[in-house]
């Protein structure tokens, strides 16, 4: 149960609903809709445990759990309806080790924000636009907009103010909690007016929140051909790309990547952001037949930083946005056509020592005390086995 979700609306439900929920249930989704949009949730049916939300209940967070409002908690009663503030929504369903009830159905859908302004939060930059008919509905023109720095000059069209914002510039300023990097600035309308003043400043501020935590898929193929498909939860820009040796010099393009058993494979997980401030860790890769299911015949190759197949191996890496390492093509290849890894990478704070991506391997459940860490999601493949390899290292 729980889980990533970017669908512009769906249903969410307890698991085994209308079925009784299991107990010791701990599930949440993330809801992740369009820039300039925002989650509505509105409840169904909620038949759960005690009235007061102490044993079984649902949580309603306006954004990343761990550092967003709650927005409210529920276990009975009314259907109610929530709005998020930004284009983000946690739920998060707990029972616990005492009876069962059907659980909760609920449906979510995304409305447009208003359209005064519009951000966008791209790898690179911020993408602020604001309407220049809002402008105009407000008594100022185009040439009274500016940031904090003034070096940083809007690009004016006929019907828009549009700023292209670095995240390492032009005043943005950068905090970290537990769950994202957010990224801020301000956008200021101000009046030329010096003697009398009789319109007030406008102060837009603008903040990219960068999640801290996604999974990338990258897939690969065992013949002799590499297809790499991949997509990203939260908005750090992340791939996994193969290399023909340790030199880390020439990138394998064959799609997709045949190989032979016990073939040494080498790879490099890449972040893409203009902040230089960043670190990338492999944290966990587990590899399968299926690109869809990573559980039910899976095998496990690092894991909390700690390898769990022999063959594991990390490399010193030149750059802190790129992480490298290699393993060897495995047994249960030789059963099956195909074989996908799915790989959790995290982004850290460069010199934040407490953070995951310094620890290594760790087998510590709890959650980290770092001021930032983002894990993101790869899967890479298919690898295909090479028809009549022999099973030699190579």
């Amino acid at each position: 149960c729980g889980g990533s979700i970017s669908d512009s609306s769906g249903m969410l439900q307890s698991p085994f609903y209308p079925g009784s929920y299991p107990n010791n249930a701990d599930c949440e989704w993330q809801i992740q809709v369009e820039n300039n949009f925002r989650v509505t949730l509105t409840f169904r049916d909620i038949v759960m445990q005690s009235s007061t939300c102490q044993h079984d209940y649902i949580e309603i967070y306006d954004g990343p759990r761990h550092s967003s409002p709650l927005l409210g908690r529920l276990c009975s009663g009314s259907f109610p309806t929530y709005v998020s503030s930004s284009n983000m929504m946690t739920v998060r369903f707990h029972s616990d080790s005492r009876h069962s009830f059907r659980g909760f159905q609920a449906h979510y859908t995304s409305i447009p924000a208003d359209h005064n302004t519009t951000l966008l939060c791209l790898p690179d930059y911020m993408h602020a636009v604001v309407s220049r008919d809002y402008l105009q509905s407000q008594g100022y023109s185009a040439q009274m907009v500016t940031l904090n720095d003034n070096l940083c000059r809007p690009t004016v069209t006929p019907r828009e103010v549009v700023f292209n914002i670095p995240y390492n510039g032009c005043g943005t300023t950068r905090e970290e909690n537990n769950d994202t990097i957010n990224y801020s600035n301000t956008i200021k309308i101000t009046s030329s007016e010096h003697i009398i003043k009789r319109k007030k400043n406008i102060n837009l501020h603008i903040s990219c929140k960068m999640l801290q935590k996604t999974w990338k898929q990258v897939m690969y193929a065992a013949e002799d051909t590499i297809d790499v498909n991949e997509y990203q939860f939260g908005r750090y820009d992340m791939n996994i790309t193969f290399y023909d040796s340790s030199a880390f010099s020439q990138q394998v393009r064959s799609s997709p990547y045949f190989i032979d058993l016990n073939q040494n494979l080498y790879l490099q997980a890449c972040l893409h952001s203009s902040d230089p401030n960043l670190k990338v860790f492999v944290d966990t890769c587990v590899a399968s037949p299926d690109p869809r299911d990573f559980n039910t015949l899976a095998y496990d190759i690092v894991r909390n930083g700690c390898p769990r197949d022999s063959s594991y191996t990390t490399f010193y890496s030149p750059y802190n946005h790129f992480a490298r390492f290699k393993f060897n093509a495995f047994e249960f290849m030789s059963r099956h056509p195909s074989v996908y890894l799915k790989c959790e990478l995290v982004v850290c704070r460069l010199g934040d020592y407490s953070s995951r991506c310094y620890r290594g391997c760790t087998t510590r459940a709890k959650r980290d005390t770092s001021s930032l860490e983002e894990k993101v999601d790869v899967v890479v493949g298919p690898i295909q086995r090479r028809e009549g390899a022999a099973q030699s290292g190579s």
